[in-house]
């Protein structure tokens, strides 16, 4: 599913975005007809998929080598309604989603680094960066549902 960087960043995207559709409808109907559960829901999805959308911005911007300026702004681009996606076009349009998954080591001397190896471990074994990622937001995200909500009800 996921066989290039492009795909996978841009899946997240997309999906970063729908869920600031589900967590902004919550809010309306928390502020319209009462129902604080619809802002639960659509705020634990989208708090999910927040977490994520940002692995994976770190990964991609590994996996494609980007300077820091691209790498804040496509992880600080989830913070904002709906910017992930001009993000991503951004991100597509200048190139710097061309390219495959580096499994290898090529002839580049930063393909010798460790995290360039570490990196490169994990692409080779999609099931356990899938998992390892998923296992990671999903501890990140209990812990802030057990932290609580950002604003106290008042």
């Amino acid at each position: 599913m996921f066989r290039s960087p492009k795909i996978f960043f841009r899946v997240l995207a997309i999906a970063e975005a729908i869920s600031w559709t589900l967590l902004i409808g919550g809010m309306i109907l928390r502020a319209t007809h009462g129902l604080d559960v619809a802002v639960t829901v659509g705020g634990g999805i989208h708090g999910f998929v927040f977490l994520a959308y940002a692995a994976t911005a770190v990964i991609v911007a590994k996996n494609q080598r980007w300077s820091a300026g691209p790498a804040a702004t496509a992880i600080i681009s989830a913070i904002i309604p709906y910017a992930t996606v001009p993000v991503d076009i951004w991100l597509k349009r200048s190139g710097r989603l061309d390219g495959p998954w580096r499994t290898r080591a090529g002839e580049d001397p930063r393909d010798h680094s460790w995290h360039d190896r570490l990196l490169r471990v994990l692409l080779n074994r999609p099931a356990l960066v899938g998992g390892a990622l998923a296992v990671g937001v999903v501890v990140v995200f209990v812990g802030l549902l057990v932290a609580g909500p950002p604003v106290p009800k008042g």
